[in-house]
């Protein structure tokens, strides 16, 4: 029988692998890579799980490696959903739910592709340490409309930056004796994000600046933040 890249994906998407827990997913992925034959082991990496999974006798020919995620971002108001993020309900032809397409389904064709090509062979004392690929697959979403219409040759990397721009703290009617960094702040922040920063190369968009939280741990309404 055929791994069922459909029901995997499901069994994925219900577990809530909100990063930084792993939820049960690669729990889930190493159980049906090891039936197969996989040698599996966790890796952790900066408080986070991996998961590496091997077949085949290391060095005898090339490896080709599937590279994915199973952790996902927060699911937000959960009524705003239509149904549970974590319930992977099929409605219209989709499955719904958190992950499923970056990139739950993606790791359920990758582990069904590789279990069914390997379940008619033997395992031949697979090895973990010291591995290296000499190509490596990543299936992240990235095609607008159609399979294969951006595929790419590499990845931009990132980078996550924290600013901290302090003020003095005071009571919001006696503006004059404090001063408030919120509006430099927000100043700041809008000359990043209009910056230019690259135009890109012939595979690679331009990059890109987000501001994604300006925070001041201030819970009233009448103080000016220290920071």
């Amino acid at each position: 029988m055929r791994t069922d890249p459909i029901e995997l994906t499901k069994a994925l998407v219900r577990c809530a692998s909100v990063t930084p827990e792993e939820g049960g997913a690669l729990e889930l992925l190493a159980d049906v890579l090891s039936q197969a034959g996989f040698v599996c082991a966790r890796v952790d990496r900066g408080g986070i799980a991996n998961l590496f999974a091997r077949w085949g006798k290391k060095g005898a020919t090339k490896s080709f490696g599937f590279n994915g995620h199973t952790d996902v971002v927060p699911e937000g108001d959960e009524t705003a959903w239509r149904f549970p993020p974590f319930s992977a309900e099929e409605a219209e032809g989709h499955i719904c739910g958190r992950g499923t397409t970056d990139m739950k389904s993606t790791d359920s064709a990758y582990e069904a592709a590789a279990v069914d090509k390997v379940k008619e062979k033997s395992p031949e004392g697979a090895v973990i340490e010291g591995e290296k690929m000499d190509v490596c697959l990543v299936g992240e979403p990235t095609c607008p409309n159609t399979m294969g219409e951006m595929m790419k040759i590499g990845r931009r990397g990132s980078l996550s930056a924290f600013i901290t721009m302090p003020g003095v703290h005071g009571h919001a009617a006696y503006p004059h004796l404090a001063k408030n960094p919120l509006p430099a702040m927000a100043r700041l922040m809008d000359r990043l994000s209009t910056t230019e920063l690259d135009q890109g190369t012939a595979h690679f968009d331009p990059s890109t600046l987000a501001v994604v939280n300006i925070d001041t741990g201030n819970p009233t309404t009448n103080v000016i933040p220290a920071s």
